[in-house]
């Protein structure tokens, strides 16, 4: 079964810095050489795109602003198959984020909401052909967007489609409070989340206790663990883990946004974790082995 799934949250510019020395032999106030490179970011925006390469179809919601960046966003989410509405806003810019990327594939970003922070309710598209709902939590970080998102988890939940929910930051989580983080994960169906962010939210090392405690909040709890694969446990089973896909990393960014869109597109099909897992992993190992946060336009990746 090919589910169709709206990705609601964020849609950037990346702007992705590549260093070839560590962080710490950057020479601040002075020049570091570097490899430049732009494409189109924002997890929401990279769920929807990364969908595409699976047997699922997507939709996103967010707004650019009508600048060359939002044209450039349009036209690979026109390419790529994503159906989109009203993306564009008079007035607004896009959002920006510079991405550095070291020598080892880790990536720090330096993020510009722009027109991602004008999100309304009037935005959610009808939902009678959507079979599964994406939510970036870096739509819920932003305070200008969070009212409409969680408005529109409201009405999603109403209907009874199944909410996907990635927090994304533990940076920006330290701005809101553990309630108030808690209360958006009793919304959804499905939490995906890395180890650094489940320790954060959890306050354990122990991978297996964390999935107990987040389990209180939703039915199935995913934590993505780079190299060490994945684990999941859904409630009243045991967890159920697999290990990562080799590849040759060249960029980690997107790594957790094509995970999600792998692992949606199974579960949504089939319900079955481990395939699930397996789908999510393999996935992420053809992202990282790239450039960039989203698959390429007319290629296999």
């Amino acid at each position: 079964m090919s589910v169709n799934v709206l990705c609601i949250g964020d849609v950037m510019l990346d702007v992705i810095a590549r260093i070839d020395v560590a962080p710490q032999r950057i020479n601040y106030g002075s020049d570091t050489a570097s490899r430049i490179s732009t494409s189109s970011g924002g997890a929401a925006g990279n769920v929807a795109a990364w969908l595409t390469r699976t047997t699922a179809r997507s939709a996103i919601v967010s707004h650019v602003g009508d600048d060359p960046a939002g044209a450039a966003i349009i036209a690979e989410f026109d390419n790529l198959g994503v159906v989109h509405e009203n993306l564009a806003i008079a007035g607004q810019s896009s959002g920006v984020v510079v991405v550095l990327v070291d020598a080892s594939g880790e990536r720090t970003m330096f993020p510009d909401k722009g027109a991602n922070s004008n999100l309304t309710l009037a935005d959610l598209p009808p939902l009678d052909n959507f079979q599964a709902v994406y939510i970036s939590g870096y739509a819920l970080l932003n305070p200008l967007s969070r009212p409409a998102v969680l408005a529109m988890a409201e009405k999603i939940r109403a209907d009874s489609i199944p909410i996907y929910f990635d927090p994304a930051s533990v940076g920006a989580m330290k701005d809101v409070s553990d309630k108030e983080i808690h209360s958006w994960f009793a919304l959804t169906n499905v939490l995906l989340l890395n180890e650094e962010e489940s320790i954060y939210l959890t306050g354990s090392v122990d991978i297996e206790r964390a999935l107990d405690y987040l389990l209180e909040f939703a039915e199935v709890v995913v934590i993505k663990r780079g190299s060490l694969g994945a684990i999941a446990k859904a409630r009243g089973y045991d967890s159920i883990s697999v290990p990562a896909v080799s590849a040759d990393v060249v960029d980690t960014t997107g790594a957790g946004d094509s995970f999600a869109a792998g692992f949606i597109a199974a579960y949504g099909a089939k319900h079955d974790l481990t395939a699930a897992l397996t789908a999510g992993t393999e996935l992420a190992a053809r992202c990282v082995a790239i450039v960039g946060g989203r698959p390429r336009v007319g290629t296999a990746i």
